[in-house]
């Protein structure tokens, strides 16, 4: 062995041996043990508190488990069991309950819970299962995931979910299916470039169907928007806008409620536009997009990709933006920025599209 590798161990070693604290900051005295104890059981306390007022639901499609005040107990996840679960957490007066995002099968609880006055607040999975990595939990059943949600409830105390309107429930079933319909559609366009002879009939007629479905649906979701005033007018000044056709309205009607009620910057965060630093330092990184609503953020984007081409005021907008030596893509991210903005204060003033806004 090397002498110079010696040296380098012999230091390693020194460097990691464990140095007490009195050695570090002198001998603790018994009143500042005293103190330090009582500042730490206070915050414990404290926590508890809030803890306790907090409920977590976890959602599967056969029950629903439930922790609070320190209790677990799990229930069938259907109407009456649900609607039980509402009159007792009435009587506990919770301070917030926190449901996760489950693909549909937390829209029950959501509309019990609002209708009875219940604060309920919807939260992403992704956003609790970051946190339970953060705080070491790395387990993962129905029951301790009910009692992480109360705890991330306790942590973070997310706002509760406004619940929408029968309307737009009734607007955002339609939209969502037609989204299914086009994706199946898609997926039966593939298989007709591949398949076998024998079987290509049976792609044709399927494709067949599916397209007469969407012409169906299309139709269904146009009356529909006609039939409501509120819907009606605000679609008809989304159209008004060079780039925005009546699909992208359905879209932005259904899946963006929160539509000329927030201010430009909320609004390009809750649909993904809005670009985040990458900084450390010295160190300037990249700024980039995350997040958001991929179905808003979509039809957004191929709606910037028409108004580049025919809108007055984002065309030039992005030719000065592309004079300046941006990137293409990080030009039409700016326009959708743009674009979604002129449309947030549209929907918020009530009129519609004119060249003068700018």
């Amino acid at each position: 062995m090397q002498a110079g590798f010696k040296d380098r161990r012999a230091a390693w070693v020194a460097g990691s041996v464990h140095i007490p604290p009195e050695q570090l900051c002198g001998p603790l005295s018994p009143n500042s043990a005293r103190m330090g104890n009582f500042i730490i059981q206070k915050r414990k306390a404290r926590m508890s508190d809030e803890f306790s007022r907090i409920v977590g639901i976890d959602v599967s499609k056969a029950r629903l488990d439930i922790f609070f005040n320190g209790e677990s107990w799990s229930v069938l996840n259907a109407w009456d069991s649900i609607s039980k679960l509402a009159v007792k957490l009435i009587e506990l007066q919770p301070k917030l309950i926190i449901v996760e995002s489950t693909g549909g099968l937390e829209r029950a609880i959501l509309a019990e819970f609002s209708s009875l006055g219940l604060p309920v607040a919807l939260v992403n999975p992704r956003r609790v299962r970051e946190f339970a990595k953060a705080i070491g939990l790395l387990a993962k059943t129905d029951k301790v995931d009910a009692r992480l949600l109360a705890r991330f409830g306790e942590a973070v105390k997310p706002e509760p979910t406004k619940m929408p309107s029968i309307e737009e429930q009734h607007l955002s079933a339609l939209m969502t299916r037609r989204r299914q319909v086009v994706e199946m559609l898609t997926i039966e366009k593939n298989h007709l470039c591949s398949t076998h002879p024998v079987t290509q009939d049976s792609v044709t007629k399927i494709i067949s169907i599916l397209q007469q479905e969407l012409i169906e649906l299309n139709d269904q979701i146009s009356e529909y928007i006609d039939q409501l005033p509120d819907f009606k007018k605000k679609g008809e000044i989304l159209c008004s806008t060079p780039g925005i056709g009546k699909v992208t309205s359905a879209i932005l009607l259904s899946d963006l409620p929160e539509l000329g009620s927030i201010d430009r910057k909320k609004i390009a965060s809750l649909v993904g536009v809005a670009p985040f630093n990458n900084d450390s330092g010295h160190f300037r990184g990249k700024r980039r997009i995350k997040g958001g609503r991929p179905t808003v953020r979509t039809v957004l984007y191929m709606a910037t990709l028409s108004a580049i081409k025919s809108n007055p005021i984002i065309r030039p907008f992005y030719k000065q933006l592309l004079l300046k030596g941006k990137v293409k893509k990080v030009a039409i991210v700016a326009c959708m920025r743009k674009l979604l903005t002129y449309l947030n204060a549209m929907i918020r003033d009530s009129r519609s599209w004119k060249p003068s806004l700018s």
